[in-house]
């Protein structure tokens, strides 16, 4: 069988199953099948594949199928400018998630040799990021699970920022390590209610610890503001991910606990979801 007809028929089934993206989705998942990008699976449609891969081709569809991410089916994800490793131990970067980068770099443009804190680091990829773009800067990441600090080790190691990157298993609650110039961090932050009622590929695959907000989606949020404002250094900053209708409530328990709110940023829907404060 040639790339062409197993792709179409694996874009018809994924597309009986309701999958958003079935085309995108073949075409990644038959690069992942023969091991090739995916630029070369449109420019050779007619190319032969052997019996080995076309299996697991089928395989990876059947998974997708099911609601798997096709982030975890093939270990990767690109954001940002740089590819990172991933798997179930860890949330999926998402585009939206940029922002904090973006912000990060606005405010420290003109400095050097600035440490910074990531709470819940995850795989990762905002602190990572940041460091690959800040050749001077230090960064800390803590986590409450040692598989997500492991993922999160391994691309360091890859990108080549580990020298720069301490990392420690522990909530925030519990964390007293030095002070800050900076903190970020995308906590949960999903109403524990509304877990549910997330579309199949998130609540059936991602790390629910990394979803569930408590009651109110704050409480992860509420520890995060309340340690920062012991462990970040005066007219420091600490850069939030929140959700879409939480802004006047993050920016209440940041302000009882001495931030000046400099902005709140939109995401790529036009939704509340970064805030940007400073320690006063």
């Amino acid at each position: 069988m040639n790339i062409q007809t197993a792709v179409q028929k694996a874009q018809l089934f994924l597309k009986k199953k309701n999958i958003k993206t079935p085309v995108l989705d073949s075409q990644i998942l038959m690069s992942e099948a023969i091991k090739k990008e995916k630029e070369f699976i449109i420019f050779n449609f007619d190319k032969e594949i052997s019996n080995k891969s076309l299996e697991y081709f089928n395989k990876l569809i059947h998974q997708r199928a099911r609601g798997e991410p096709v982030a975890y089916l093939v270990k990767k994800k690109y954001f940002w400018k740089y590819q990172f490793s991933v798997n179930k131990d860890v949330l999926i970067p998402r585009p939206d998630t940029e922002i904090l980068i973006e912000e990060v770099l606005k405010l420290t443009k003109n400095k050097d040799n600035l440490n910074l804190l990531d709470v819940g680091v995850g795989s990762g990829c905002i602190l990572i990021s940041i460091l690959k773009d800040k050749k001077n800067f230090y960064g800390t990441g803590i986590d409450i699970s040692k598989k997500s600090l492991d993922t999160c080790k391994i691309n360091s190691k890859n990108l080549g920022v580990i020298n720069r990157l301490k990392l420690y298993k522990s909530d925030i609650d519990n964390f007293h390590f030095r002070k800050y110039d900076l903190i970020i961090s995308n906590p949960p932050y999903i109403e524990k209610s509304k877990l549910k009622y997330l579309e199949k590929d998130v609540i059936g695959f991602e790390p629910k610890h990394a979803l569930d907000g408590g009651i109110e989606g704050l409480s992860e949020i509420s520890k995060v503001i309340n340690r920062s404002s012991e462990l970040i250094k005066k007219n420091g900053f600490l850069i939030l991910e929140i959700g879409f209708d939480q802004k006047w409530k993050v920016k209440k328990i940041l302000e009882n606990k001495g931030f000046y709110i400099k902005k709140v940023v939109k995401d790529l829907s036009n939704n509340d979801r970064c805030i940007v404060s400073k320690k006063i």
